[in-house]
């Protein structure tokens, strides 16, 4: 249970690196590749992935397309996080799990029982309840976790897809999605920096650290709880879900006094509810 309560606390941590680093001049681009530096660090020391699998043979074409969407969405978390608040964007990327489910409904015939077909119900306006706020706020920038939702959803089902398609441990591939990833947003923080005058400051590597440790402490201690709960894998699902969207609630409204109004509470409450429903679909089937 310890890994799991690490893993939670890593996720939402990241969260609240980005609240507090939009108080200073920053880069938002240079955070996520100085990100990716150290995450590629880590996971070199900490998993040490057999470089020598690494060869035309492996699924390229799932590992590019991850490789950019994962750089691509974490601007938008973060853009999500200072437009819309750590509660609304947390809660917007666990439900982004019911995209790989439908997907593997609608795409890989998996079976879909009533359970998730209730939860699924339940979650589409839970969403809309999560994101709603007064149409005459301007600052309404819902786009942002509509995007991060999207995004973590299309970054899982491509996750699946690599488990599927080859023989290479998880880390293996993992570390080669990282590499993809630095390569990426290296390119455009350079591009900023030499055509934007965008300016190098060492802030940027400071909170690119913190976001780097953490981000790899919450893969870490995931897959630690996975092995420690191998027999019942529905209640890391379950956990891990609601103890981002719970804490970074309380995180959000307590500590940087976000504002959330009766329908925002609500759709918190569905989108609870609904993830219970899938934890209890897992272990059924």
């Amino acid at each position: 249970m310890l890994f799991l309560l690490l893993s939670i606390l890593c996720s939402v941590t990241v969260g609240v690196i980005f609240k507090v680093a939009r108080k200073y001049t920053i880069s938002t681009t240079q955070i996520v590749a100085w990100n990716y530096v150290f995450a590629l660090i880590l996971c070199y020391f900490f998993f040490s992935p057999d470089l020598s699998l690494i060869d035309a043979s492996i699924p390229w074409e799932i590992y590019i397309p991850l490789g950019i969407l994962l750089p691509t969405i974490f601007l938008f978390l973060a853009a999500s996080i200072k437009h819309m608040g750590i509660v609304k964007t947390d809660a917007a990327q666990r439900l982004s799990l019911f995209i790989p489910i439908l997907a593997a409904w609608l795409l890989f015939n998996e079976e879909f029982n009533s359970l998730k077909l209730v939860a699924f119900m339940i979650a589409l306006p839970a969403l809309l309840l999560i994101l709603s706020k007064k149409t005459d706020n301007a600052n309404n920038k819902w786009i942002y976790p509509a995007v991060v939702l999207v995004g973590f959803g299309a970054i899982d089902i491509l996750f699946k897809q690599i488990a599927l398609a080859t023989s290479l441990p998880f880390t293996t591939s993992l570390f080669i999605v990282f590499g993809i990833s630095l390569l990426l947003i290296l390119a455009v923080a350079l591009y900023e920096i030499a055509l934007k005058k965008v300016p190098f400051k060492s802030n940027n590597i400071l909170f690119g650290t913190l976001v780097g440790l953490f981000n790899f402490g919450n893969i870490l201690f995931y897959l630690k709880a996975h092995q420690a709960f191998a027999k019942n894998p529905s209640t890391v699902f379950a956990a891990m879900n609601m103890g981002v969207i719970i804490i970074g609630s309380v995180v959000g409204i307590l500590i940087f006094k976000e504002k959330l109004n009766t329908k925002n509470y609500i759709g918190l409450f569905f989108a609870l509810v609904s993830i219970v429903l899938i934890a209890f679909s897992q272990v059924l089937n």
